[in-house]
């Protein structure tokens, strides 16, 4: 903690958003415009804005205060809510809340959160709203196989059923060429590089550039694993408590999700990870633990080759990422 620094805890709500300061002062400010304008003249030059990544209402006050030149963090709300539990608060409200996060930040070493250009905005927008869909046609495709187990299945119901899958389908197309373009646009040269490493196909290039940041948000290749939440999480005690070691499953599942489908592919034709793959296994592990390395091994030479401005090598070994 730095003793020349005033910190300003935010808990933030829809409507309003409630804030506490290193002294101990409460203010409230409606979540709009004027409420940031108003905020903004308690600020200044040694002032630290703290608050939680609260879906979509944080957004706009950290843009605002960033853009005006402030130091905003923007916190992962499990570790404030693990700091909060620690307290034993027995008081849970949005002032108690901001006392709370202006204490964490007092006590922690916060990363001064930068924002993200209006072209990563969009393609984060972009895939938000792509998840949404796939998750409705999933239902409307899982609708249409009840409907048809019927034996009779009403001819009305299976119209509607069919062309509202063709629209999603629709939208989904116009949507993902949008995404395409934008990743090009800003990233046209990481993005044919990152297409080079086998078993990594174009949505997932594009997810990766997405998400990372195009791999700026990230220093180490250990930073953008657990960003996915595939660090192993070890679980021991004593000499009683021995639990089987898993992932930590606390990062970005969609990542996660498509980097585990890519796994299968990179074991055929990607060498370093058949290896790693064929190695596990082959010490008697569960063929699930050996496709998660592979998972890893395709983070790590994703970052490397994005760090190093090269096009995937096989035969290369990279002085950047160790296996």
């Amino acid at each position: 903690m730095n003793k020349d620094i005033k910190y300003f805890g935010i808990d933030i709500s829809h409507l309003v958003f409630d804030v506490t300061d290193s002294e101990g002062n409460y203010y409230q400010f409606k979540n709009k415009l004027s409420g940031f304008k108003q905020f903004l003249k308690l600020l200044n030059c040694n002032s630290h804005c703290v608050m939680e990544a609260t879906g979509y209402y944080h957004y706009q006050l950290a843009y605002y205060l960033f853009e005006n030149g402030k130091k905003v963090s923007v916190e992962n709300p499990l570790s404030v809510k693990r700091f909060i539990q620690m307290r034993l608060s027995k008081i849970k409200t949005d002032k108690s809340d901001s006392k709370l996060i202006c204490a964490y930040a007092e006590q922690v070493e916060l990363k001064l959160w930068q924002g993200s250009s209006k072209e990563v905005q969009e393609c984060l927008q972009i895939t938000r709203v792509l998840s949404v869909y796939t998750k409705q046609s999933t239902m409307l495709k899982n609708k249409l196989h009840g409907e048809s187990v019927l034996g009779e299945p009403s001819k009305a119901v299976v119209r509607s059923l069919n062309r509202s899958l063709k629209q999603l389908d629709k939208e989904k197309e116009n949507l993902e060429a949008k995404l395409l373009f934008l990743v090009k646009e800003t990233h046209k040269d990481l993005f044919t590089r990152i297409k080079t490493i086998p078993g990594i196909g174009r949505k997932t290039s594009i997810m990766l550039i997405v998400l990372t940041g195009g791999f700026e948000r990230f220093s180490s290749a250990s930073e953008l694993c657990s960003y996915a939440g595939l660090t192993p999480v070890i679980r021991q005690s004593g000499s009683s408590v021995k639990g089987r070691p898993r992932i930590s499953k606390m990062g970005n599942q969609k990542l996660r999700n498509l980097l585990f489908m890519c796994s299968f592919t990179a074991c055929k034709y990607n060498k370093a990870c058949r290896d790693i793959y064929d190695r596990i296994v082959a010490k008697g592990k569960r063929k699930k633990l050996a496709l998660i390395a592979v998972c890893n091994k395709l983070l790590k030479q994703a970052f490397a080759i994005a760090k190093s401005g090269l096009i995937f090598d096989a035969t290369y070994k990279s002085t950047l990422v160790k296996n």
